[in-house]
């Protein structure tokens, strides 16, 4: 069953590009930002570009349990991981696309730059199937029939 959990998160986050990614900051606060996911193909790992002197950076030296949070209207995944700062320069290359030279204009190679690597322990999700208009009539139907409203699909998964 948890193959069968794994492979729907890797389902719900595949056409995602940006999370919300949280970290600890050294007194304790929470801090989330948005980050562009770099990988399309989910095994239990997240990749995101970062500047090496980024708050983020620091947040991970100190504090690498962190928290992304991808979704849209329908469904929703909170992935909970260990984070690392990785300086491999063959998978910055690999990654590296338009989007990411936006923000990092110097290219792949400028010693700045760094990856993190989200090494998720796990997962939960929601996903409402049909999306908005399946979601407004089951709001509808528990009004009318009092049953409480359902919200689709919940699942806490144990990854790999």
């Amino acid at each position: 069953m948890t193959e069968d959990h794994t492979r729907k998160v890797a389902e719900l986050l595949k056409d995602e590009r940006i999370g919300m990614f949280t970290t600890t900051a050294p007194d304790g606060t929470m801090i989330s930002r948005p980050m562009a996911l770099q990988e399309v193909e989910f095994d239990g790992d997240l990749w995101f570009f970062a500047a090496r002197s980024s708050r983020k950076v620091t947040h991970i030296t100190a504090n690498p349990q962190v928290n992304v949070v991808v979704g849209s209207g329908s469904s929703w995944v909170s992935l909970t991981g260990r984070a690392a700062v990785v300086t491999d320069d063959a998978k910055k290359k690999e990654l590296w696309n338009a989007g990411v030279a936006a923000w990092f204009p110097d290219g792949p190679d400028d010693d700045e730059i760094v990856l993190i690597e989200v090494d998720g322990d796990s997962a939960e999700y929601w996903d409402t199937p049909g999306g908005r208009v399946s979601t407004l009539l089951s709001f509808a139907k528990a009004k009318v029939t009092g049953e409480p409203f359902s919200g689709g699909e919940n699942e806490k998964v144990d990854l790999p």
